[in-house]
């Protein structure tokens, strides 16, 4: 199980990114968050088996049919197992 931290930049926020990223995760089974962060980009923490990670990769690249993502950097680390589910943090 790996831990991934990836930030996204670019026109995500206010197009249904957070939502877009929740259902990806939950459909991957993975466990962790996406929340909007002050500087305007998007912020998402996820464990899991690596192939899954890499699939919501992919998925975070590609974004919603409203957002233009420019750049996501990527963390990569063990997983903790601190989280039991997918959500959307305020």
């Amino acid at each position: 199980m790996e831990r991934l931290h990836a930030v996204v930049e670019g026109v995500v926020q206010g197009v249904g990114f957070r939502q877009f990223t929740l259902y990806q995760a939950q459909r991957l089974d993975l466990h962790g968050w996406v929340k909007n962060r002050w500087d305007r980009k998007v912020e998402v923490i996820a464990e899991g088996p690596r192939e899954k990670l890499d699939t919501l990769v992919l998925a975070l690249n590609r974004g919603p049919a409203a957002s233009e993502v420019r750049n996501v950097h990527l963390n990569w680390g063990q997983a903790t197992g601190e989280f039991t589910e997918f959500t959307i943090r305020h």
